[in-house]
């Protein structure tokens, strides 16, 4: 097999233990990337204020426990903030940015064009003039810093939902708080890492068009997409650690890898052996019900 030279990667949020449902994501991660000949990545995305360095540990010992092994060493989001403020700024010179001074109640509650899809940012604070943001300013509200986007809609091709079309609007760079906005890090975080293959849970299907147009602004290559079905509970709803015995810790890892990989359709319960017998194209392509016990 001749080895890509690029990357595939698992990048958790170490605000609660993996449940199941997520090593089963990490574990697609890693067997897409090794089918393809990639390096494996690890990121630990650190900058939200509910991570937690035990939480960490626990995630990456779980994920060795089922098999995971990874490229170099293990990245962390809050070492390497500089090369946030690096894009930002980037991007200011070139005019495609501005303060926002927008609490999420206001952009709820504003006007919007027929059709603007929920949620998405009504344009507000885009061509506020001076004396507007210096009264906004005053108000003692910090700003937050957002992309001034030339396009409302963006394609990207994903290998298990073809081609798919999503909205863009002027998406947060970074809070009031300073911090760097999730769209913004996992972007440029990919593209330092020379990530080239992303696979994630298809709850995130809809945020890969304002990625792949915020990483195009920043003159980075568009990386492949595979966005594998989530593991719901018995009433349909994403996986939480309230549904019961969902982690390592509650069901014992070989237990953890029959499951996984009864649920995938192999006979096999390693990761080696499933890499051997990994194909895209036989994913399942609905959620899996998971019930404990």
């Amino acid at each position: 097999m001749s080895r890509s030279p690029g990357a595939g990667r698992f990048a958790p949020s170490p605000s609660a233990d993996l449940h199941i449902g997520n090593l089963r994501t990490a574990m697609l991660a890693w067997l897409f990337a090794r089918a393809t000949g990639r390096r494996f990545v690890l990121r630990v995305e650190d900058l939200d204020d509910r991570a937690s360095a035990d939480v960490a540990g626990r995630q990456l010992a779980d994920l060795e426990a089922v098999g995971l092994d990874w490229d170099g060493p293990t990245r962390y989001q809050g070492a390497h903030l500089s090369r946030y403020d690096d894009a930002i700024a980037g991007l200011s010179e070139r005019g495609l940015t501005f303060e926002c001074y927008c609490s999420r109640r206001d952009i709820q509650s504003a006007p919007r064009a027929p059709h603007a899809p929920a949620g998405a940012y009504p344009g507000t604070c885009r061509e506020l003039t001076p004396a507007e943001r210096e009264q906004r300013r005053a108000a003692g509200r910090p700003p937050a810093l957002r992309l001034r986007a030339a396009v409302t809609e963006y394609t990207v091709t994903d290998v298990l939902h073809g081609s798919y079309t999503g909205v863009v609007d002027d998406l947060v760079l970074r809070r009031g708080d300073g911090v760097p906005a999730y769209n913004l890090a996992v972007v440029v975080d990919d593209a330092a890492d020379g990530i080239d293959q992303v696979v994630r849970g298809d709850d995130l299907l809809s945020s890969s068009p304002r990625q792949a147009y915020l990483g195009a602004l920043l003159r980075f290559s568009t990386p492949s997409y595979a966005h594998v079905p989530l593991v719901l509970n018995h009433e349909g709803k994403r996986l939480a650690k309230r549904d019961g015995a969902v982690t390592l810790a509650d069901i014992g890892v070989e237990r953890a890898l029959r499951q996984i990989a009864d649920s995938l359709g192999y006979r096999a319960a390693t990761l080696p052996d499933m890499l051997a017998e990994f194909d895209p194209g036989r994913l399942p392509r609905a959620p899996w019900i998971y019930r404990p016990g």
